[in-house]
């Protein structure tokens, strides 16, 4: 089998990648991968350099809007996982252009390549936001998409096209929509990496708000066991929800960390609140779960172990802040 892995030099991507070659999802032992990836400040070789030299990893750099370069790279594959994508929330109220290239023109083109190809399966990697914000209860796999975000409004879009491919062409496309991820070689511009590093270092930490916005936490790795459960059990066409299972407010999580680092409430500086921002999100992940999925890794056991990776690999993550 020949995969080929969009986006697998970033943060979720890369951890995949690292998973399958090291033979970790049964079945794939002998997995050919290959990696596309632009290489943008969120990917960087530096997360696949445990893989680099693998005799089953080719690394290709480029972009998924390049359509004479996925015509090249695209053929003689039989699955594609598209994690590629801008994901910060923050930069998409910035600059939402770049969210709307990526994110939609980017996965469409990736999904045409795949048309063209014969590409046996295509799974498209989403995120939990784009059903905006609930109240109380948990999504279903069948709630409208409401996105409240450019970053989650592009996502969206993308699923969307990624429902037009199977219901027009008959693609076999299946599209998960995770929960908050975390773990490590996060980009530090995320939450989780953003507090540890600012901790590390002395430094307060920004919490937007009151700090009561809800979000439902799932470590990167039982993310990328589930996108692989997709690929060996799921169905054409499907959507899977995937979450953690536990929700927390972003000040619960705030003194997780704090108590982590043996500090209190005197480090946490509140700032003003993100534009638009969603107040809870939680998804139901009955669906994913009845075709075998897990989480396997306990969150505080998760969070130490994050906290103990950044404090070792302060080299990796100094360059990019």
């Amino acid at each position: 089998m020949r995969i080929l892995v969009a986006g697998g030099a970033g943060f979720i991507g890369s951890h995949y990648v690292r998973s399958l070659l090291s033979g970790r999802y049964p079945g794939a032992e002998d997995a050919q991968v290959t990696v596309l990836d632009k290489l943008t400040y969120a990917g960087t070789l530096a997360n696949l350099g445990p893989v680099e030299d693998h005799p089953r990893h080719t690394f290709v750099r480029g972009d998924i809007t390049d359509v004479r370069l996925l015509n090249d790279v695209v053929a003689g594959h039989d699955v594609i996982i598209n994690f590629a994508a801008e994901t910060h929330v923050d930069r998409s109220i910035a600059g939402p252009g770049d969210f709307v290239v990526t994110n939609v023109h980017g996965t469409q083109a990736l999904l045409q390549a795949a048309l063209d190809a014969n590409v046996r399966t295509f799974i498209q990697v989403s995120t939990d936001e784009v059903y905006g914000s609930v109240a109380v209860g948990s999504w279903t796999e069948s709630e409208p998409l409401q996105p409240n975000s450019p970053y989650s409004a592009a996502k969206a879009g993308a699923d969307l096209l990624c429902r037009a491919y199977h219901q027009t062409y008959g693609l076999d496309v299946r599209v998960t929509r995770c929960s908050n991820n975390y773990g490590p070689y996060q980009h530090p511009e995320k939450v989780v990496p953003l507090f540890v590093t600012n901790l590390i270092d002395g430094r307060r930490v920004p919490l937007y708000g009151d700090g009561r916005h809800v979000r439902e936490w799932l470590h990167v790795d039982d993310h990328c066991r589930a996108v692989q459960l997709v690929l060996d059990k799921g169905s054409a066409g499907e959507v899977y929800n995937i979450g953690g299972g536990l929700e927390l407010t972003n000040r619960e999580l705030t003194e997780r960390l704090l108590a982590l680092f043996g500090r209190g409430a005197e480090m946490v500086e509140y700032v003003p609140d993100r534009l638009g921002h969603d107040q809870r999100y939680s998804v139901d992940s009955g669906k994913i779960r009845a075709i075998g999925f897990h989480p396997h890794v306990p969150f505080d056991e998760g969070l130490a172990d994050v906290v103990r990776w950044y404090r070792d690999h302060q080299n990796w993550w100094r360059r990019l802040t």
